[in-house]
């Protein structure tokens, strides 16, 4: 399969001709219209500093159905501690920040490149993008950001300065997308970290299906 070369139109290619790991066209912008284009096709820019940007479509998709959303017996007595301060977009600068400077177990660096940042700034002012903050008093210490169409969630990054904070404001999100319907928040990419959460892999396809009913 080729390696498509976006152009200015804001249009993709059918993510089923994305290459074997995933990725499909190279090159365009990170504009608020591309970037919604973009996710309402199941296609999502991932690139390292000094690389042209990159959009994927992976099949399999590593998806989180709200209701199959499963909390350790730990993690459930924490929550119940009430030691950490949830909030919804309150800090979303904030936070994609500190997942950009969080130190990853695998490789050097970040994909949340400056561009990236500014980009995702204005797609949350644009009302796309959302933050999840965990508070101890008036200090962040840890959440989330991902992006939300229609029914959809798209999860992007996280981090925790405290134990389990990123944990703690995962739940939370699911739980609200929960109570808002929601129909399936997009993972991306398998990890074990989510998996333990009860995310599952579904192919391509399947998700992309369900993606068009959510975000009607």
């Amino acid at each position: 399969m080729p390696i498509f070369n976006l152009s200015a139109h804001l249009s993709f290619p059918p993510p089923y001709l994305a290459i074997k790991e995933g990725l499909l066209a190279v090159g365009g912008d990170l504009s608020v219209e591309r970037l919604e284009v973009a996710y309402r096709s199941g296609i999502f820019p991932w690139y390292s500093e000094g690389e042209p940007i990159l959009w994927w479509s992976p099949d399999p998709r590593l998806v989180l159905y709200p209701e199959e959303l499963k909390i350790s017996k730990s993690l459930r007595k924490l929550i119940k501690k009430g030691l950490f301060r949830i909030t919804f977009d309150k800090s979303f600068d904030t936070v994609i920040q500190e997942c950009a400077e969080a130190k990853r177990s695998y490789g050097d660096g970040t994909w949340i490149t400056d561009k990236m940042k500014i980009a995702y700034c204005e797609f949350h002012r644009q009302g796309y993008a959302h933050s999840v903050e965990a508070w101890q008093g008036d200090q962040l210490v840890g959440g989330l950001y991902g992006v939300s169409i229609g029914r959809a969630f798209f999860g992007e990054s996280m981090f925790s300065q405290v134990s389990n904070a990123s944990k703690v404001a995962f739940v939370a999100l699911v739980e609200n997308l929960k109570r808002l319907n929601f129909v399936l928040i997009d993972c991306q990419v398998k990890t074990d970290h989510l998996m333990r959460f009860g995310a599952r892999e579904v192919p391509r396809k399947v998700f992309l299906e369900q993606l068009g009913r959510a975000i009607k």
